[in-house]
């Protein structure tokens, strides 16, 4: 038996980082900062091994009972072990150890976290589903943990309760269908009042499996839709003409309606709260002209046009365009925005100086960042403030080098919001203004 490892850290994927006596790297999957454990190894590499914890001989002052039966087994979590407050801590230190390492850079102000309800937060999933008679029948849920297994679970505390409680009358319902081995994927999409199942077939429902569907949607006052092909081929099957799917956010007097497939943030609480810190920092005035890059639905845009500015927002999908279009005349914010579709992972300096100057940006792109967007900007297009909404600590970082070192801006400052409770994902906020 190996001698037990001493955790010295949490790494970006939330796990537990130690170093053998001959100096050799251990990552060590359920271990937490501060403990003494013994693991066992399932990957190994000349420089590291991947470990999963086989013993806690001494276990950290933060570690909590699991509330999920199915927590460790199921992949849709990984910190439900770790108390609630030492989660967002631990995200915090990875933001600071990404800026500080990739960036060679600090913020001059830390930002208390944004966080909100940490249980039945999760607005949108993708659920697997698979016909496994070994295991019983249909399994309906995420993937196991280092697995493209199916988890054999029957909740879920993240999702909304009533849609946790759902999973066992989800397998049944697939377990009754002429096409249950040729159904691989229900996704959830939630807004303020209704809740939408988009079945992903890939064959047509039979008039038996018809009838079975709308019995399911009118008992559980859901709606569902079918996706025969691609996210584009998504609509409604049952009810026809319900209520449309939408969220809102009050403090703006905004709605945003959208299709279950279209990119919404998947914890409504947290993001009316990023909403409201964005929009401290950027401090959009009447008359500005402010950029929105990647501006997805219009999620930040219309915020901005709310207070007064006008908006130009600038997304690579023009499905998501469209909808931003609609958006900001549902609000009567029309007359403020404009939309384009443009391939922002590829943008030029001559092509930013084309679209002229603007006072203020608002970025938020996907985890591979927005490395293009930062190195098009020279004098004559620099806007004053930045405000950079990231779902990846090391882009970010990436990015934030480039604005403070080539570009002459200071990093004012940066915090994370917890977008996603019990993972090690980390969605954070920064702020740049021109020295």
């Amino acid at each position: 038996m190996s001698e037990p490892l001493k955790i010295e850290s949490l790494d970006h994927e939330g796990r537990g980082v130690a170093h053998r006596a001959d100096g050799k790297t251990v990552f060590v999957d359920g271990a937490l900062t501060g403990e003494l454990v013994e693991a066992s190894s399932y990957r190994k590499k000349d420089s590291y091994e991947q470990a999963q914890v086989t013993r806690i001989v001494r276990p950290s002052a933060y570690r909590v009972t699991p509330r999920c039966a199915w927590f460790g087994t199921c992949g849709g979590c990984t910190h439900q072990h770790l108390d609630e407050s030492a989660q967002v801590a631990a995200k915090q230190r990875v933001l600071e150890d990404c800026f500080a390492h990739i960036g060679k850079l600090k913020p001059e102000t830390m930002l208390p976290p944004v966080h909100g309800p940490t249980w039945g937060y999760r607005r949108k999933a993708r659920l697997s589903v698979r016909n496994v008679p070994k295991k019983g029948g249909v399994l309906v849920g995420f993937h196991e943990r280092r697995s493209s297994y199916v988890a054999d679970m029957l909740g879920c505390q993240v999702l909304p309760e009533k849609v946790g409680r759902l999973l066992p009358e989800l397998r049944r319902l697939v377990s009754e269908l002429s096409i249950r081995d040729r159904l691989p994927q229900i996704e959830l999409a939630m807004g303020d009042t209704v809740i939408v199942l988009v079945l992903r077939i890939l064959e047509p429902l039979s008039p038996d499996d018809e009838a079975v569907v709308r019995a399911f949607a009118d008992t559980h006052g859901i709606q569902i839709w079918l996706q025969p092909k691609g996210p584009d081929t998504a609509h409604p099957f049952h009810p026809p003409d319900g209520p449309r799917l939408a969220y809102t956010l009050p403090e703006f007097r905004l709605e945003f309606p959208f299709k279950p497939t279209e990119f919404t943030q998947v914890n409504h609480d947290v993001n009316r709260m990023l909403v409201r810190r964005a929009m401290g920092m950027l401090n959009a005035r009447p008359g500005e002209r402010i950029a929105d890059f990647f501006c997805g639905l219009g999620n930040f845009s219309l915020p901005i046009a709310r207070g007064g500015a006008r908006v130009s927002g600038y997304e690579g999908s023009m499905a998501l365009v469209g909808r931003a279009l609609e958006n900001a005349r549902l609000n009567g914010l029309a007359d403020l925005c404009e939309f384009r579709m443009m391939d922002l992972f590829t943008l030029s300096a001559p092509e930013l100086k084309a679209l002229g100057r603007f006072d203020k940006w608002l970025v938020d792109p996907p985890r591979d960042g927005a490395i293009e967007l930062v190195k098009a900007i020279e004098e004559d297009t620099a806007p004053a403030r930045i405000v950079y909404v990231s779902c990846s600590p090391s882009t970010l970082a990436r990015d934030a080098a480039v604005l403070v070192h080539t570009k002459g801006y200071r990093l004012k400052a940066a915090g994370v919001a917890n977008m996603f409770p019990h993972t090690a994902h980390v969605e954070s906020i920064a702020l740049f203004e021109r020295s």
